[in-house]
């Protein structure tokens, strides 16, 4: 049965129906780092492989400078949870880069894997 005009045009003014425009989400701008570790996010973000393994040396290249007393001696340093992971805030450098740092404290080597998306 077809329904009539002034039906349909009844339900236009009671219930008007939004343009899509109106409802599209907008999103959040990725969050950026600054700051000492940004050449250390740079590089990871730019490599393709899933695992990056580099040398304390190595690391310390790309940013300029040697890497505190707790990255050579504490796990937690790479877990971003040592003393001063807040006020650094280093771990931003790979995690904001979508990997994962696990550090081998006696060979001097740090993996930094992706995180499945």
């Amino acid at each position: 049965m077809k329904r009539p005009n002034w039906i349909a045009r009844w339900q236009q003014r009671v219930m008007p129906v939004e343009p899509e425009a109106a409802v599209r989400v907008v999103p959040r701008p990725a969050r950026r780092i600054a700051g000492l570790y940004q050449p250390l996010h740079a590089y990871l973000q730019g490599r393709f492989a899933d695992t990056a393994v580099l040398t304390f040396e190595q690391i310390e290249s790309l940013l300029g400078f040697a890497l505190p007393d707790g990255a050579r001696t504490h796990d937690e340093w790479w877990a971003g949870r040592g003393a001063d992971a807040g006020a650094s805030g280093h771990a931003d450098a790979w995690k904001l880069a979508g990997r994962t740092a696990t550090p081998n404290l006696q060979a001097r080597v740090v993996a930094f894997e992706r995180v499945p998306s």
